[in-house]
């Protein structure tokens, strides 16, 4: 029997009633005195959590307690690596041999999971951060050295990788299991890349915008690029920045959104 469909308001498409999207958010940024983002209001309305781990954020407390907050709200604990680059946030390239990325994310994808051992929690996937995350999606010896590193710590976790990219292609290679990811609070270029922070307009800080962004990935499996364009984004999870000013008012217009449209929001 065919799947009964819903319509979105306002708009064309159609998609199965047994839809699921998953909803994450970087989170456990913040360190020693200073606090970034909202994380206890955010984990309300997400799925999976990607924690930092003291390279661009964090500290041992802040991965402890984020750890615990995730248990106490049912959601999936996902390792957030990155370069070693808490000045630029970890937003800045750094030059770094594949063996240093693979012992970096080693390094801290092993300290969060002990956190999650200590919490009683499971390690669910890994999702890189800022600049090594954009790296690996067009660099294919980092990208191998990332993969590399997360099968070697626990071959059944998750790698949040964007679609088409050699990060998908190394976790695929190295027989790791795949969540791709969209983004719903960044635009888009025409191929199928971020639009640089250094862009004005490249952070989408308007619910309603975000939460379009949200639909058209979720159900067309799509993005309107910045020029216009209609670009595939065959996506399964959905990222908001916990660093976005906006993201607690965008993660609740999202979940509306796609509560409207019959979509199950559970963690890959």
């Amino acid at each position: 029997m065919a799947a009964r469909e819903r319509r979105g308001p306002g708009r064309g498409s159609t998609q199965p009633e047994s839809a699921v999207v998953d909803l994450n958010a970087d989170l456990g940024e913040s360190f020693g005195p200073y606090t970034l983002g909202n994380d206890a209001d955010i984990l309300r309305w997400i799925t999976s959590a990607n924690v930092a781990c003291g390279f661009h954020g964090g500290d041992p407390r802040v991965m402890r307690k984020t750890v615990a907050l995730c248990r106490e709200r049912g959601v999936a604990v996902g390792a957030h690596p990155s370069y070693p680059d808490r000045v630029g946030f970890g937003r800045r390239v750094l030059w770094a041999t594949p063996d240093e990325v693979e012992t970096d994310v080693v390094y801290q994808v092993g300290a969060l999971l002990a956190f999650c051992r200590a919490e009683g929690v499971p390690l669910h996937h890994v999702k890189p951060h800022g600049a090594l995350y954009n790296v690996a999606a067009r660099d294919e010896e980092t990208a191998m050295a990332v993969a590399r590193a997360v099968r070697s710590v626990d071959a059944s976790l998750l790698l949040y990788a964007p679609p088409g990219s050699a990060l998908a292609r190394a976790a695929e290679t190295v027989r790791l299991r795949v969540a791709l990811e969209g983004f719903v609070d960044r635009r888009y270029q025409p191929d199928g890349t971020l639009l640089s922070r250094r862009e004005p307009g490249a952070v989408i800080h308007a619910p309603e915008e975000a939460a379009a962004q949200a639909w058209a990935i979720a159900i067309d499996r799509a993005v309107r690029a910045r020029s216009g364009e209609v670009v595939p984004l065959p996506a399964r999870t959905l990222c908001v920045h916990g660093d976005n000013p906006a993201a607690l008012a965008i993660l609740e217009t999202v979940r509306a959104t796609l509560d409207q449209a019959g979509i199950l929001v559970a963690a890959p």
